[in-house]
């Protein structure tokens, strides 16, 4: 890959987040004082001179606890240090050498990889000159002074980056699909994506709201490249008390925003709940192909009609999602897990369809040819002609001589006519209504 990656490590509560934030230049990672905030690896793009890069903020490395999530932060830095080109070992000055830094330390050099000790809360750059000086013990070079709140010293830090980086190689073509795990929490995402990965990627247990984070994952097979986007379950608004949380919710609109496919994940025992349709409604009003995934459906009590019936109950609660196609899966037994990649294709690809103005013209003229646009007191709706605007999702701009003519049912009606002629599945269709003078009036 042309595009390098850089991780940075180090123990909790030593300034990682606020160091990546103000490297990629928004808000990115969670930043609180509390040690183990960031809980997964969170990725983001940046560039210094010229060169763009893959940032990894990581989970605090704790090489000596024995605390199901701080052991799972520390796995999940390894993998993070394991697909790096570069690391960065942030350390905190003010604190000095720890048990914990001679640990890492430890560990980023049996790695082999291009280690840059940072030492992060320099806020006196001036005074710092003595304090920097234990930790050269580490063995990992000079150690840059920085202050990630105050932006002292990072300039030096990225071109020791940059001079790092692996040689050039020329860009391939980018077909790769971002595809969106939403859902509310605890309902097996992060199941979904390790299960398709098959490693653990992503943190998994049982405490809900565990991925705090929207996590990407790249991932290549036979059906394509995709880039998984596990992101922090979506909370009801109300319910999110803690900042972290808000932060969280916030993170998985953007996530959403940034897909090309949102897979909605759907707890099977519990059915489409009243969550279920705001995390739905965000994807749908984005504009984004949507995939319904009813998740845990080895552990559903079946009879000979159980998936029509769950189907028209899942889209009698989503009726705007009704081009969103079912599928019945089971994260933990793999169960149909490997039919979502055709669909992942399939919605894609309809939800990037262009087609041309004859052919979507000719499609038109049979529709107004099958129902009559409507009357109002005597004066018909006149539809003069229609043109594709953009993709993602296919909108369409209808030329009429009266809007007020053009009532909702009839653009209903219009956009079932398209849906029909081109299959189109697992995207909205957007439809936008222009006035033109009639010259005949």
């Amino acid at each position: 890959m042309s595009k390098p990656t850089v991780a940075i490590v180090g123990r909790p509560n030593v300034g990682k987040s606020t160091f990546f934030n103000y490297i990629v230049g928004k808000r990115i990672s969670i930043v609180q004082d509390e040690p183990g905030v960031t809980r997964d690896r969170v990725y983001a793009e940046s560039t210094w001179r010229g060169r763009t890069f893959s940032l990894i903020d990581t989970g605090g490395i704790e090489p000596e606890s024995e605390d199901i999530i701080i052991s799972q932060m520390r796995e999940q830095a390894n993998i993070a240090i394991s697909v790096a080109d570069v690391i960065i070992f942030l350390t905190d000055i003010k604190q000095g050498v720890t048990a914990a830094d001679k640990e890492i330390a430890l560990m980023l050099k049996k790695s082999k990889k291009k280690v840059i000790l940072v030492c992060n809360k320099a806020d006196n750059y001036g005074k710092t000159s003595d304090d920097i000086y234990e930790f050269y013990n580490l063995g990992l070079g000079d150690p840059y002074p920085v202050s990630s709140v105050n932006a002292i010293g990072i300039g030096d830090v990225l071109d020791a980056i940059y001079e790092s980086f692996p040689e050039k190689q020329e860009d391939e073509d980018d077909e790769t699909i971002k595809v969106a795990i939403i859902g509310k929490p605890n309902v097996g995402k992060s199941s979904l994506v390790n299960k398709i990965l098959g490693e653990n990627r992503v943190i998994v247990s049982d405490i809900a709201g565990t991925t705090r984070d929207a996590i990407d994952s790249n991932f290549e097979n036979e059906f394509g490249k995709y880039v998984f986007i596990d992101t922090a379950g979506i909370r009801r608004k109300s319910k999110v008390d803690e900042q972290i949380e808000k932060y969280s919710v916030m993170r998985s609109l953007l996530a959403v925003e940034r897909a090309d496919v949102c897979i909605l994940m759907i707890d099977a025992n519990e059915g489409v709940t009243e969550q279920d349709t705001k995390i739905a409604g965000e994807a749908h009003e984005a504009g984004k192909a949507v995939i319904i995934a009813v998740n845990k459906w080895d552990e559903y009590e079946k009879d000979t009609n159980t998936t029509e019936k769950y189907k028209k109950e899942v889209y009698n609660k989503l009726s705007y999602l009704s081009y969103a196609p079912i599928i019945f899966i089971s994260a933990k037994t793999g169960q149909r897990v490997h039919k979502l990649f055709e669909m992942i294709n399939t919605v894609a690809s309809q939800n990037a369809m262009r087609v041309s103005t004859s052919v979507l013209n000719q499609v038109l003229n049979e529709a107004i040819a099958i129902v009559q646009p409507p009357t109002d007191k005597g004066k018909r709706l006149k539809i003069y002609y229609m043109t594709q605007a953009s993709t993602k999702p296919p909108t369409f701009v209808v030329f009429v001589n009266d809007k007020k003519l053009f009532h909702f049912s009839y653009e209903r009606y219009l956009i079932n006519q398209i849906r029909k002629e081109f299959t189109l599945t697992g995207t909205p269709v957007r439809m936008i209504v222009r006035e033109r003078k009639d010259k005949d009036a």
